[in-house]
């Protein structure tokens, strides 16, 4: 077996040094005395046999039940993790692994990866390095591939996100006015008073509009799940601007989601503005929602979320004036019903306006 450890003298009388051949490291010994250094030696290349022994015998183990134990690298691992995915998943996927952080474990055997070589991709890498290789090894371990964690879930380093935020009324307005495409603006427009997904806003359809009934109906690319939202005046107008068939933004609805990110960056870029993106619509509509004291699960159903944590998130930076109690108790006796998404006996959707309800009970008389 290939010892891991050599030993170095620096001068004539001078200390002796350990070489690491793995990790290239030199250490001193602080001793010029042959024979304490060929001691020291022997004791950490005994160390390290230990340990190579019982990860051959544990090889020979896994061997009887996968033939590929001994060769499978982290690349295999990848590409096989890539093909289980499907549509924009699986191209999102294909991208990450090409990372230039995982290069340096793609060719190292999954058995025998040791934390060190986590730590360094994970040095160099980026936030999204430390999502994907956490995924990428789950991976392994659900597949009995990775007998045990390279490193444990307490050690593993957190993931820091940069800060994300709300675009503001003056910067939308400010992007507007700047934007010469009319089309463009219209979905920068649809964005603020929808909340969407960009995917979900560029790809609506004519017919996902029901001008008579003011409701836009549509499902979401992402999770899958139906969102219906009726809608005012101001988006009733600009619905009158765009197409009355097909896709509702023709130019930027096969548009790849990258490009619509890449020039809504430039068009900041242009005007001074930092910290946003086309996502900072959801985060803007959330915290508008959140301060004009609109019901969470109305706007849960509106964002197409699930949970009341990740609508939370959204709108944490939401500024909420609360009104005096006083205020509040001569209001206590009304509730506000939505007219989107109910229906009446006939099964026809209310186009009525929203109706005000008593929460007093009804005489018998009435």
């Amino acid at each position: 077996m290939k010892q891991r450890f050599r030993l170095f003298r620096r001068g004539v009388g001078g200390r002796y040094y350990l070489h690491d051949s793995i990790t290239g490291r030199q250490e001193s010994l602080r001793t010029s005395d042959p024979v304490v250094a060929r001691r020291v030696l022997h004791a950490r290349n005994e160390a390290e046999h230990q340990p190579q022994i019982n990860l051959q015998i544990a090889r020979a183990y896994l061997a009887g039940t996968d033939s590929a134990v001994t060769t499978r690298t982290w690349q295999v691992v990848m590409e096989e993790l890539v093909k289980l995915k499907k549509g924009e998943t699986q191209a999102r996927w294909s991208f990450a692994i090409r990372d230039r952080a995982f290069d340096s474990i793609r060719a190292v055997v999954v058995l025998a990866t040791r934390a060190e070589q986590f730590l360094r991709v994970l040095e160099t890498g980026t936030v999204s390095t430390n999502v994907y290789l956490r995924r990428i090894r789950n991976f392994a371990l659900a597949m009995s591939w990775l007998p045990w964690p390279v490193i444990v879930k307490a050690h593993w380093p957190k993931v820091a996100s940069g800060e994300k935020r709300a675009i503001t009324l003056d910067e939308h307005q400010r992007i507007v006015a700047r934007e010469p495409n009319p089309e463009t603006r219209a979905f920068y427009e649809a964005c603020w008073l929808l909340g969407g997904a960009q995917s979900d806003v560029a790809t609506l359809k004519a017919e996902d509009v029901d001008r008579n009934a003011r409701l836009i109906s549509y499902r979401r690319a992402k999770t899958g799940a139906s969102s219906v939202l009726s809608f005012g005046p101001r988006l009733e107008n600009l619905l009158m601007t765009l197409p009355n068939k097909g896709p509702l933004f023709p130019r930027l609805a096969p548009m790849h989601e990258k490009h619509r990110a890449k020039e809504f960056r430039r068009r900041c870029l242009g005007l001074g503005i930092s910290g946003v993106s086309l996502h900072s619509y959801r985060y803007a509509w959330a915290e508008r929602a959140k301060a004009a004291g609109y019901p969470e699960r109305y706007a849960m159903e509106a964002l197409g979320h699930n949970s009341r944590a990740i609508h939370r998130t959204y709108a944490r930076g939401a500024r909420l004036q609360l009104p005096s109690l006083e205020e509040y108790e001569s209001a206590a006796g009304r509730i506000v019903r939505p007219s989107f998404g109910s229906r009446d006996a006939d099964g026809s959707t209310p186009t009525g306006p929203i109706e005000a309800r008593s929460l007093e009970p009804k005489s018998e008389a009435s």
